[in-house]
C-alpha cells in the first residue's frame, strides 16, 4: 500500500503551493494549521511540512509553525527548508519533527550530513533529491548542482540512508502527472529504499499507478488544494 503524505508549504506563515518552484507563482491556501488538522481528521497519519522561507534564507524561519502543527495534532511530520546548520536540525527535532528532509547540505557539506546520519540514524533523517535536467538543485531550487542524480543517490544510499524524497523539479505543482519512469528506475536500483514521490500528481489515478509502480510513499498538496482529488479518497479503500 502506498503511503499518501500531504503537504504543507510554508511561506511567511501561510499554506501555499509554487509550480516548479517558482516564488513567483505563490498562491495561498490558508492556515498550516488548519490544513494540518484537517488532514488529521480525513483519516491521514503523515505530514510534509516544507519551510520555503526557510530554502530561501538558507536557514530555518518558520519553526513556530511547525511547533503549532506537532502541539495540535498527533501526525508524523517531517520538515524540511533551511535546515543547514547543527541549530537547524536540533530547532526541528525540538519542535516536534519526527523527520527532517535535508537535501542542499548533502550537496554542499557532504561530511556534515554524514554526521547527522551516524548520529540521529537513518530512520529520522530523510534524502532530499531534487532534480532538474538530471542533476541535484539546492537552496529552494534556485540553484543546479554539477551531481547527478544517481551518483548523488549511490553514494548516500551506500552511506545507509534509507528514506529518499525524490522531486521532480519540472513536474512540481504542474499537476501534469509524476515522473513514474524515474521513481521506477530508482526503486530497480535501490528496492530497500524507501522513496517519498513528488511533484506533478494532479489525480487520484497518478496515486494509483504510482502504487501500481511499486513506489512506496506519494507526496500531493496542490491536487488537494485545488479539488482534483478529495479525501478519503477511494484509493485508501483500493490499496489496503
Amino acid at each position: 500500500m502506498i503511503e499518501l503524505i500531504p503537504a504543507i508549504d510554508i511561506i511567511e506563515g501561510k499554506c501555499v503551493r509554487l509550480t516548479k518552484g517558482d516564488y513567483d507563482t505563490k498562491k495561498v491556501y490558508g492556515n498550516p494549521l488548519d490544513m494540518a488538522q484537517q488532514f488529521e481528521d480525513l483519516g491521514l497519519r503523515r505530514l510534509h511540512v516544507v519551510d520555503l522561507d526557510g530554502a530561501k534564507s538558507r536557514h530555518v524561519v518558520n519553526i513556530a509553525t511547525l511547533r503549532a502543527i506537532t502541539s495540535h495534532t498527533s501526525l508524523v511530520v517531517d520538515f524540511g527548508g533551511g535546515v543547514k546548520s547543527n541549530d537547524d536540525l536540533e530547532k526541528a527535532y525540538e519542535a516536534g519533527a519526527t523527520l527532517v528532509t535535508v537535501g542542499s547540505v548533502a550537496v554542499t557539506e557532504p561530511d556534515r550530513y554524514l554526521g547527522w546520519l551516524e548520529k540521529y540514524g537513518a530512520e529520522r533523517l530523510i534524502l532530499g533529491a531534487d532534480v532538474r535536467n538530471g542533476r541535484v538543485s539546492i537552496n529552494g531550487w534556485k540553484e543546479d548542482s554539477d551531481i547527478r542524480l544517481e551518483d548523488f543517490l549511490e553514494r548516500y544510499i551506500q552511506a545507509g540512508t534509507k528514506n529518499v524524497l525524490c522531486t521532480d523539479i519540472s513536474k512540481d505543482g504542474t499537476l501534469a502527472g509524476p515522473a513514474i519512469t524515474l521513481y521506477q528506475s530508482i526503486m530497480k536500483r535501490y528496492p530497500e529504499c524507501y522513496l517519498i514521490a513528488s511533484g506533478g500528481v494532479g489525480s487520484t489515478e497518478d496515486i494509483l499507478a504510482l502504487d501500481a509502480a511499486g513506489i512506496p510513499a506519494v507526496v500531493f498538496g496542490k491536487a488537494f488544494y485545488e479539488g482534483k482529488i478529495s479525501l478519503p479518497l477511494p484509493l485508501q479503500e483500493e490499496i489496503k
